[in-house]
């Protein structure tokens, strides 16, 4: 879906760029579009209830725009620059799209620094930012505006339950800010670094070269293991696709096992069944041969992946970070959160 929005506004002629935070003015106001949902495949069933329904996909790509302009009209204010929710596959470009095609700013960052499930995960919420009043609009052109509520983790269950009700997915407009506040929170400069990582990568392979680790190179990581995915538990649930990828050792890591929990995205992982690498920290598979992600939409049993390393953000290190926005504590699990670097300083 990414992909396809950005082919689609470079062949309309939109410009799709971004700008440094500090360009953008204290006074104007930021918005974060980006859409909401589970990342599950839609089944055959809800499809037929869909075509029972008699809905017809009315807005296509422009539910994002629409949900801007909605929150615009109901604040009585325009938006000045925009903001990815998260460095994502879809999010990212969401944000890219919207900005060009509304002639408003994008600014180089994000409020996760990296791909996550919940507004939990974002660096608002650590920081106390919330993201009512919101916007959904989804494909059927049902428009929603949620002015405020109880606390954040209402906030995000009731935009996952708007996404439910549309059968599976709605886009928002959150986070109305001040840029003065959204400098204050703001991931800086991760566009900018997911560029690289994606030049690196394909100039290594066009040079014949290894495209993981330019990826490791660019993201100050660790190859974490390799394998052949020998399954993927999962369920559509509330709104988020949780499951567990089950990965069995090749090459060095022969006889060895890597299992990885995921709620959308990975979160936490078992190493030869020991607790390992845990959120905020990041695991993350690719294509053996070529390095390309792979979203857990797609892995599936048979895939040839290698599995990366990535330390998370500070930040979400403190005990609110982890036992309140996303340690694996904060996801169910009894485990104790160990940084990355420790972990990966014991196996060398």
């Amino acid at each position: 879906m990414g992909m396809r929005i950005l082919k689609k506004a470079l062949a309309d002629g939109v410009s799709l760029g971004w700008v440094d935070a500090d360009d953008i003015p204290d006074d104007v106001w930021s918005v974060n579009p980006c859409g909401t949902g589970s990342v599950a495949p839609v089944s055959e069933e809800t499809l037929k209830e869909i075509e029972a329904m008699g809905l017809v996909d009315v807005m296509g790509d422009d539910a994002l725009i629409e949900a801007v302009k909605e929150l615009e009209n109901y604040l009585g204010r325009s938006f000045g620059c925009v903001v990815a929710f998260e460095p994502g596959a879809g999010n990212t470009p969401d944000a890219l799209v919207v900005g060009g095609r509304l002639g408003i700013p994008v600014v180089d960052g994000d409020y996760a620094g990296r791909a996550v499930p919940e507004d939990m995960q974002a660096t608002t919420h650590l920081y106390g930012k919330h993201i009512w009043p919101f916007t959904a609009v989804d494909r059927w052109g049902n428009i929603t505006i949620v002015k405020t509520c109880a606390n954040p983790r209402i906030g995000e269950r009731l935009g996952k339950h708007l996404a439910l009700a549309a059968f599976g997915d709605a886009s928002t407009a959150i986070t109305p800010i001040p840029a003065r506040e959204m400098k204050e929170v703001l991931v800086r400069g991760t566009l900018t670094k997911c560029l690289a990582m994606g030049r690196a990568r394909r100039q290594a392979l066009e040079r014949g070269e290894d495209p993981i680790g330019a990826i490791v190179e660019i993201t100050d990581g660790w190859r974490l293991f390799e394998g052949i995915v020998t399954g993927k538990d999962w369920e559509d649930r509330d709104g988020y696709m949780f499951g567990t990828t089950h990965v069995r050792g090749t090459g060095e890591y022969e006889a060895q096992t890597l299992d990885v929990w995921f709620k959308n995205e990975n979160h936490v992982s078992w190493l030869n069944g020991e607790p390992w690498i845990c959120s905020p920290d990041m695991v993350t598979f690719v294509r053996a041969r070529t390095g390309e992600g792979i979203t857990n939409t797609d892995i599936k049993q048979g895939d040839d992946v290698v599995a990366l390393g990535i330390k998370g953000l500070e930040a979400f290190r403190t005990e609110f970070g982890l036992n309140e926005c996303t340690g694996p504590r904060y996801f169910g699990f009894d485990i104790y959160y160990r940084p990355i670097e420790e972990l990966m300083a014991e196996r060398s």
